[in-house]
């Protein structure tokens, strides 16, 4: 028996297929890294929006007093 131990690692990540779709994508990545390409990942950007302003006119609730004292003077001129 020796006294140098072996060690078995395990390989992690995604397996490695030949000709598959994602080989070829790492295959074009390193290219283009290569070739001194600068490659972002990630989400795109994507087109600025242009937003167009609303402004919406809202009138103010009248309080119960104020409706109160609105219905107070419409029945004193009715009443003359």
């Amino acid at each position: 028996m020796s006294k140098t131990e072996t060690k078995q690692t395990v390989k992690r990540g995604r397996p490695i297929v030949a000709g598959s779709k994602r080989q070829a994508v790492l295959a074009m990545r390193d290219a283009k890294r290569n070739a001194g390409i600068e490659i972002k990942r990630g989400r795109p950007a994507g087109t600025k929006k242009v937003t167009t302003d609303v402004t919406v006119e809202v009138k103010a609730k009248a309080t119960k007093a104020q409706k109160q004292a609105k219905l107070a003077t419409t029945a004193d001129v009715n009443e003359a």
